[in-house]
């Protein structure tokens, strides 16, 4: 167990398109009365516009925020704010203006309202970085916090690719160092998590159509809660890594951002190797530092601190400066391994990822689709293969393995055959048939639960008439059956055919025994005018499954035992009903909560009376006896 403390830090949030018109109401409603508006020249057609919905309240501008936050910069603007009695700041614009306003409000407590134009994620944080002598430097103070940011999706969609891909992913570092901090805990790792997967889902999409909506809501989503989650836990080396090039040497905030993550995440990967592979499963990629490598490449963003034109030979000194003082981070900070990390970052080297990148390979099989006529086939067999080849190089598969596997599924359809169904019995002992079961059927509430067929069904059973005998004489507790099958609102089907069939008291099928004459334990009734039948078996019991197959070799190699709950197997067709197969379980019989085909429902668990004295049709019977009485609830078919 970890122990972890969470505190909950509020901005008001307002998000959605068109939502800039409500700046002036949450002006109004941090009490604002005079503000000083802060936009930058770029902006000045959104700046007019929030401009003329102030009104009188609007008191002045300023356009004059530069990067990394210089302080000479911030004095110039509190003299204008000074000046003119400004009591609230809007702030329009990326990271640079949200800077400048949260620089104010350290300096006066002024209140703020933040209106986000790119993905910066820093606008819902109480952290500012300011640079002062050539040296960035960052603070955190409840007053930082700005009290309310209006996030307008509009406002995004006209924002340069390639100024959204660099911004983006300068909110994607925010959720990563979140996600191996000291400080995490649940609630801010679900948040990050949540946030790699929406930046990297928008940034693939981006390209196809920057002005869509959808895409720029998931990007905007996402640096929204990758900005919270940089509010809630410290930050580590690329961070520090980040402001040391920015602040000391003027690299570009965001561009820095994106060169340097993948290769910070490389280096930190040894020290951290399960949150890599939960990174690399939101991005859905093998391998997480190689990964965002090649999402940046591939969205045309920056991959070397030379495109950025910072000089080689001022490596030693940014490796100094970064690594001048103590600091939180999941591995050792080091002077040789910064510098190493710089290098490669300056080269534009791609991370080494554990495992080859198959994802053209991938892309390459599922193009082998395109032309699938059936648009089911064609969508189920694209994502088969996508799990596939995820699941082949998340766990590393080796040839050996591989192989095993083939040897595997060429035994289970060996041994198959028309009285053995091991691709039934495997399918049945990995949940498969269960999960399809309930997805297939549990959208029907008002009939009787369903449970799985299993592998020893066989088509045409004798047709036999109500009151038969199934056990002809094989040894078993007797059971007398009484059965009621209606429709949802109780009302009873005449002429519904029912299939039964169990195993004997040794756990044998009749289909498994070769020996035996004809079939027993299995038959075909037809409903009476009542809806009712009846039939003599025996109680069933528990048994175990085949086990001398590819699945009992499954099931030894994990541990698990082989037996099944005890029951009996029930088929129900009508006309203008669903077909229901299901099974009921013996209520008190072994296996219940361990079933191997993971087939026990607890509507389906039902008692099977112990009882003495006179049978229902006369029959005598030496000893005690048990009774069933059930009824069968059909769904109805569409239309019916």
């Amino acid at each position: 167990m970890k122990p972890f403390v969470h505190e909950v830090r509020s901005t008001r949030v307002v998000f959605g398109s068109g939502t800039i018109s409500q700046v002036r109401a949450e002006v109004e409603r941090v009490g604002g009365n005079r503000v000083l508006l802060l936009a930058s020249k770029r902006l000045d057609d959104v700046a007019q516009r929030v401009g003329e919905s102030l009104g009188p309240l609007l008191a002045a501008r300023f356009d004059g925020a530069a990067m990394h936050t210089p302080v000479e910069v911030t004095e110039h603007a509190l003299g204008v704010l000074r000046s003119n009695s400004a009591d609230c700041v809007v702030a329009i614009g990326g990271g640079s203006t949200t800077g400048l306003s949260k620089a104010l409000a350290a300096r006066t407590n002024v209140p703020q309202v933040i209106v986000p134009t790119t993905y910066s994620g820093s606008e819902v944080t109480a952290v500012l970085g300011e640079t002062a002598e050539g040296r960035k430097t960052t603070r955190s103070a409840p007053e930082i916090r700005p009290e309310t940011v209006v996030y307008d999706v509009d406002l995004t969609l006209s924002l340069p690719v390639e100024l959204s891909v660099t911004s983006a992913v300068n909110a994607l570092a925010h959720a990563v160092e979140a996600l191996y901090s000291p400080q995490s805990e649940p609630i801010t790792d679900s948040i990050a998590l949540d946030a790699v997967a929406r930046i990297s889902r928008g940034l693939r999409a981006l390209a196809a159509d920057p002005s869509d909506v959808d895409t720029r809501a998931d990007l905007l989503t996402g640096a929204w809660l990758a900005g919270t989650c940089l509010g809630s836990v410290g930050m580590s080396l690329h961070h520090k890594i980040c402001h040391t090039l920015g602040g000391s040497f003027g690299l570009p905030h965001a561009e820095t951002h994106t060169v340097v993550l993948p290769h910070v995440m490389a280096y930190n990967a040894k020290a951290v190797p399960e949150v890599m592979e939960r990174i690399a499963g939101a991005l859905g990629v093998p391998d997480a530092p190689a990964g965002v490598f090649d999402l940046v490449e591939s969205v045309g963003g920056p991959t070397s601190l030379r495109q950025l034109d910072f000089p080689l030979e001022d490596l030693p000194l940014a490796v100094e400066l970064s690594t001048s003082r103590v600091y939180q981070n999941p591995r050792e900070v080091t002077g040789e391994g910064v510098a190493a990390l710089l290098s490669d970052a300056w080269h534009g080297k791609r991370p080494a990822s554990r495992v080859p990148d198959l994802g053209g390979l991938t892309d390459e099989v599922v193009a082998s689709f395109a032309r699938t006529p059936d648009p089911r086939v064609r969508s189920l067999l694209t994502d088969l293969v996508r799990r596939l080849h995820s699941f082949a190089t998340t766990n590393d598969l080796t040839q050996a393995e591989w192989q095993a596997a083939v040897d595997f599924l060429t035994r289970t359809g060996q041994i198959s055959s028309d009285v053995r169904q091991e691709f039934v019995l495997l399918s049945d002992t990995l949940g498969l048939s269960s999960a399809v079961d309930a997805l297939t059927n549990s959208r029907t509430p008002d009939s009787t639960p369903s449970a799985v067929l299993g592998p020893f069904y066989v088509d045409g059973p004798p047709v036999v008439e109500s009151g038969a005998d199934l056990a002809e004489g094989i040894a078993g507790i007797p059971l007398w059956a009484d059965i009621l099958v209606t429709d949802p609102a109780g009302v009873p089907l005449a002429d519904a055919v029912v299939d039964v069939w169990q195993a004997d008291d040794d756990g044998f099928y009749d289909i498994q025994l070769p020996d035996l004459d004809g079939p027993v334990l299995r038959a075909r009734f037809r409903t009476g005018a009542d809806g009712r039948f009846a039939f003599w078996s025996i109680l069933p019991s528990a048994y175990p499954i085949p086990a001398d197959g590819p699945v009992g070799e499954m099931l030894r190699a994990t541990g698990r035992h082989q037996y099944r709950a005890p029951h009996l197997h029930f088929m129900i067709s009508a006309p203008g009903h669903q077909k229901l197969i299901t099974q009921l379980f013996v209520a008190g019989g072994d296996h219940l909560d361990s079933d191997t085909v993971f087939g026990v429902k607890d509507d389906l668990v039902v008692d099977f009376v112990p009882t003495t004295g006179p049978t229902p049709d006369g029959r005598v019977v030496d000893g005690g006896w048990r009774r069933l009485d059930f009824a069968f609830r059909l769904a109805r078919t569409t239309g019916s």
